[in-house]
């Protein structure tokens, strides 16, 4: 089977190449916007009508004449911006992800290379079209051969992103264990077997020092340089909670997915867990600077992309992943099957009012999302499994200018 793998490491451009790749980012950026408002004036005029990206691509000509800097730009990487606008569209309409938005400089710089890239990983180098050979810190090997490159700019530092293609044997997971996971704040993760992950708070550990450096921004005057080299210590701090919290993400769901053939875990609605309590002014919340509190630690778990990447680590190791629903997870008996709300009598203490079953709360919880896991494989049939949609929903990442919505998708994997 054909496994598609994305490298990422950071690039050591030269100080000309760097003023390159600004410009391509602002030019994509341009023709991204571009496009855009063309799609959105035809919308007006035909709520019907939209432009395809071949008639996009066919203005691309008239545009450089128009503006001669385009021609600066490497050609493919303004065509793949537009291919990024079809991609959004396809997204919104699937329902997958918000509608496109206008693209402002600055955030999420980038430009991709669809082909023309030559990649020494001996000499940790990689040629890119009308930038030359650029250094890079070669952290790991690219494995398979390449298929697309994206440079793209974050908190002062440039990366580039080697999607490759390789052929790999059919994997088949070499554990046989199933294990629920109940997922929590005081506990980031909670296996049914007992064992349990300690959440890492990256933010929590550099509030203080992001506190600081946003105060001492905020008494800069605005766009001068000293507001300029006050916003990159914030940017830097970001960035640093950022890699942190990813690297905590990565190591978790790796040792659980290598361990486990099949991981259940709760399909949480994250946004409406972490929703302000702030009220309006008729009707004003209740425990506001509780709740607060409560949804930035939410916030600084990632339970979706810890999800996510279960998803597609299990995926690559012969297993799956079962998401059930959370409700009643926490109070019910996994001995009697009693659910009420007494039964748990503390936010980690779980006992029984009808038996006195008495365990750790998020214990029982992982034990219910496990049962509830394999009642849904018993009821679908062992043998389509993988195919039931209620086992695992479709995890699409974002195209370029959109955002993900409360939608999800509606068809499988598989």
């Amino acid at each position: 089977m054909k496994r598609l793998q994305a490298f990422k490491y950071e690039l050591r451009p030269a100080g000309q190449q760097m003023r390159q790749m600004r410009r391509f980012a602002g030019s994509c950026r341009f023709v991204f916007n571009w496009a855009l408002a063309h799609q959105k004036a035809l919308y007006e005029a035909s709520s019907t009508a939209r432009f395809s990206y071949t008639a996009l691509a066919n203005q691309l000509p008239a545009l450089k004449k128009e503006l001669p800097w385009l021609v600066e730009c490497p050609s493919q990487a303004l065509q793949q911006a537009l291919k990024d606008l079809e991609r959004a569209y396809t997204n919104f309409f699937a329902r997958r992800a918000d509608f496109p938005r206008f693209k402002k400089k600055g955030r999420r710089d980038s430009f991709r290379y669809p082909q023309g890239v030559k990649l020494d990983q001996a000499n940790s180098r990689i040629f890119l079209p009308k930038l030359g050979w650029i250094r890079y810190r070669n952290s790991r090997a690219a494995l398979g051969t390449v298929k697309n490159v994206t440079v793209s700019h974050a908190c002062g530092k440039w990366f580039v992103s080697i999607q490759t293609e390789r052929e790999v044997a059919q994997p088949v997971p070499h554990a046989r264990r199933a294990v629920g996971i109940d997922m929590g704040v005081a506990r980031f993760a909670t296996l049914s077997d007992g064992a349990y992950l300690a959440p890492l708070n990256s933010f929590k550990r550099h509030e203080l020092a992001l506190r600081k450096a946003q105060q001492a921004m905020s008494r800069k005057v605005q766009f001068s340089s000293n507001w300029k080299r006050a916003k990159t210590r914030v940017q830097r701090i970001h960035a640093r909670i950022g890699n942190a919290r990813r690297d905590f993400l990565h190591k978790s769901s790796t040792t659980i997915s290598q361990n486990h053939a099949m991981v259940c875990i709760e399909d949480l609605q994250v946004r409406n867990m972490s929703r302000s309590a702030v009220g309006s002014l008729t009707a004003p919340g209740k425990n506001v600077r509780a709740k607060s509190g409560l949804n930035k630690a939410i916030l600084d778990q990632g339970w979706f992309e810890f999800r996510r990447q279960l998803d597609y680590k299990l995926a690559w190791n012969g297993g799956w992943l079962v998401a059930v629903p959370a409700h009643n997870t926490s109070c019910t008996c996994p001995d009697c099957g009693h659910v009420h709300a007494d039964n748990r009598k503390t936010q980690a203490r779980f006992e029984c009012v009808a038996c006195g079953f008495a365990e750790n709360a998020d214990v029982v919880g992982a034990m219910n999302v496990l049962r509830r896991g394999e009642a849904i494989l018993s009821n679908k049939g062992q043998d389509n499994a993988r195919f039931a949609c209620e086992v695992n929903a479709e995890v699409v990442a974002s195209a370029a200018g959109t955002r993900r919505s409360d939608f999800e998708a509606a068809h499988c994997r598989h």
